[in-house]
């Protein structure tokens, strides 16, 4: 087992963790770890933009009024605030630091998407997520105090409470190497969360392999953090239907452009349900999609801008025309087959202001996190944002905490797999893992009952007692920790959403069909959270 030490251990690379990574001051020491290789994730996969306002036309106040509302009027005001007045400023660290976003003449292009009421989504074409993580990785491996390390996925945190040492702050994590098959040691005197939602819950995800299993979330429940809101998981309303594209989102940016859906027969249908049409929120573009496609007994519905000119649609999303003609489809003549998949996680690890968690020393960014910005639904484009504003406001708490206190880390165990054998049954993950995301779809997606949740809690309560059996008794790998991690967070989910006796955003239960007239969070308390101290 390999030891290592620093000031800041920032699990995840993605725009959240970078940019936190960034904003730290040069004489801490910083280590940065990815599941995978610093190319993957679900920031490089985000195609469409980033919210903020820089238009003359547009007001900040515009802006949180829009959140507002596609959060179905569940947003923290003081997290939109921060969120939406820190914007311009974020985005403009992200320029300083060499991220190209698209310009017309000597503006930069402002697109508009379901939700907004102006053009406020600056984009680097369409992979706009691409072109900020190359940029963020190229600063971060040209910082002296950071240190980057790939194919490490983590285990656990470690918090003082665990080894019976009182307090309860987190003081590292146990990491498991994907290259060496060990279980390393990472400490450290802050550690920040940055590792994504939990979409991979879901049989049918946007979010590309090894991201979104929930991983930070899990963690930090287990070692006694409260999560929020973990029943608002944002569908994407269209992802590509083809059997040979696993994962691949139709940008929200090609209906802000004037793409048309509509059904096999060529006829329109989203303004049939709301005035907005195709500019709606998400939550009501997904919902609309699934109403049809069931309706009619179809598995997909189109997304058409053929309408446009063939050179407007190769100059604004190249990559989603290139990946559509490798497989058949040219977008500048037929419409495009889209689904509504799992996308994004608005509940997550509850935090202040500043990504502080529960346990001192341990915060959350990004979708790990439950700032409040997004309620019930999450406005598009908002998810870049609060990366950036929020990991730059963590990285200044930290520096701060760092400041005025002096760390001294106590006497940690290795990690302990003597008792543990290498399985020759590894077809039981597989099984687990297919089966739990099939009846998350069935049971706990779009649209949802009393009686679903209660088979989905049923069956998640069977295969989280099988699943930690399999845990205990074998070495563990990336399948068997994402595997346990889904089952913590998917059993939050369906926790969160039925204690919420209401339809609001993403949530919508034929049950409960309206929206209550009081506003709550759904907060889920671990059995270990240790309640502050009252004055």
């Amino acid at each position: 087992m390999a030891r290592f030490e620093s000031d800041v251990l920032i699990i995840g690379s993605g725009a959240a963790g970078l940019t936190a990574a960034l904003n730290l001051p040069s004489h801490l020491r910083v280590q940065v770890l990815s599941k995978g290789k610093l190319e993957q994730g679900a920031t490089w996969y985000a195609q469409g933009g980033i919210a903020g306002v820089f238009s003359d036309e547009d007001r900040s106040e515009n802006h949180i009024q829009d959140t507002l509302v596609a959060g179905a009027q569940l947003s923290h005001h003081d997290s939109v605030e921060h969120t939406v007045k820190d914007g311009p400023k974020s985005i403009q660290w992200l320029i300083n630091q060499g991220v190209p976003f698209t310009k017309e003449d000597d503006h930069y292009h402002l697109t508009q998407e379901g939700g907004h009421s102006h053009r406020r989504i600056l984009h680097s074409a369409d992979a706009t997520g691409q072109a900020i993580q190359q940029t963020l990785i190229q600063q971060a491996k040209a910082a002296s105090n950071i240190e980057l390390f790939e194919d490490r996925i983590a285990v656990d945190l470690i918090t003082r409470r665990k080894l019976g040492l009182g307090k309860n702050a987190c003081i590292g994590a146990y990491i498991h190497n994907q290259a060496t098959g060990q279980v390393d040691l990472f400490l450290a005197k802050s550690v920040i969360l940055a590792t994504g939602g939990a979409s991979k819950a879901y049989l049918y995800t946007t979010n590309p392999d090894g991201a979104a299993s929930g991983d930070g979330i899990a963690m930090a429940w287990r070692a006694g953090c409260r999560v929020a809101n973990m029943e608002f998981n944002q569908f994407h309303p269209t992802c590509l239907y083809h059997p040979k594209a696993k994962a691949f989102l139709i940008s929200e940016a090609v209906r802000g452009e004037g793409g048309l859906l509509k059904l096999p027969d060529g006829s329109r249908f989203m303004h049939l349900f709301d005035e907005r049409a195709e500019l709606a929120p998400r939550d009501i573009v997904a919902r609309t999609i699934d109403h049809e496609m069931k309706r009619i007994g179809c598995e997909y519905v189109h997304l058409d801008i053929s309408h446009k000119p063939a050179e407007f649609i190769k100059e604004h999303f190249p990559t989603i025309y290139s990946r559509c003609l490798e497989l058949g489809i040219d977008i500048t003549k037929e419409p495009i087959p889209v689904v509504p998949a799992a996308h994004y996680t608005c509940g997550g690890v509850m935090t202040d202001i500043d990504g502080k968690t529960d346990i001192d020393g341990l915060y959350a960014v990004g979708e790990t996190s439950f700032t409040g910005l997004h309620g019930a639904n999450r406005l598009a484009s908002n998810s870049l944002l609060e990366c950036v504003v929020y990991g730059s406001s963590a990285a200044k708490r930290i520096a701060e905490e760092l400041a005025k206190s002096e760390i001294i880390f106590p006497d940690v165990p290795a990690w302990d797999e003597t008792q543990v054998t290498d399985s020759d049954e590894d077809v039981v993950i597989s099984h687990n893992w297919d089966e739990l995301r099939r009846f998350m779809w069935d049971y706990v997606g779009i649209v949802r009952s009393d009686k679903r949740l209660e088979r989905a809690q049923h069956r998640v309560e069977l295969l989280k007692k099988e699943i930690n059996d399999y845990y205990s008794n074998y070495k563990v790998g990336k399948y068997l920790i994402e595997l346990r991690n889904l089952v913590t967070v998917a059993e939050l989910i369906i926790r969160c959403a039925m204690a919420r006796t209401e339809s609001r955003g993403l949530h919508y239960t034929i049950d409960y069909p309206e929206s209550s007239p009081d506003l709550y969070d759904t907060v889920l308390v671990p059995e270990n959270y240790i309640w502050p101290v009252s004055s």
